[in-house]
């Protein structure tokens, strides 16, 4: 089987390490200190989603990471309704910029679709300006 991905804005960052810096400050709050993203929607592909995919954040309009989704658990919101927590692996891994138009929710990923990662070591680079990186994008030269 083929994994799947899940695709989501990461509404509020401006860059890679505004996610990273949010999640260190509140993996405390998360059982086992694992990164989780509460969303309205289960899955339904659920099986393909755990075979290996990751979550994909689009940050300002760019795919520019994933975290690899380890588990998909129940939780009940504040106000009584059943939602999904995708429990995240905690390592961000950098993609190559990918541009996205606007969405709600999430959207799934077919594995060739997604950005590669970028090589070892391209992680600590300096980030492009996110206009830049979106047209480089566009032109195919990410």
């Amino acid at each position: 089987m083929t994994h799947l991905n899940i695709l989501k804005l990461c509404v509020g960052a401006e860059s890679v390490e505004d996610l990273a810096q949010w999640q260190d400050s509140h993996r405390g709050q998360w059982p086992q200190g694992r990164a989780l993203h509460i969303t309205r929607m289960w899955p339904k592909r659920e099986d393909e989603v755990l075979a290996g995919g990751s979550l994909y954040w689009v940050i300002k309009g760019i795919i520019l990471c994933r975290q690899r989704i380890v588990g998909l658990e129940a939780v009940q919101g504040g106000d009584g309704i059943s939602r999904c927590a995708l429990v995240l692996d905690a390592e961000i891994i950098r993609t190559e910029p990918a541009p996205r138009r606007p969405f709600q929710g999430w959207r799934y990923l077919a594995a060739d679709e997604a950005p590669r990662d970028l090589p070892q070591g391209r992680g600590a680079d300096d980030t492009l300006p996110p206009e830049l990186a979106r047209a480089l994008a566009e032109i195919g030269l990410r």
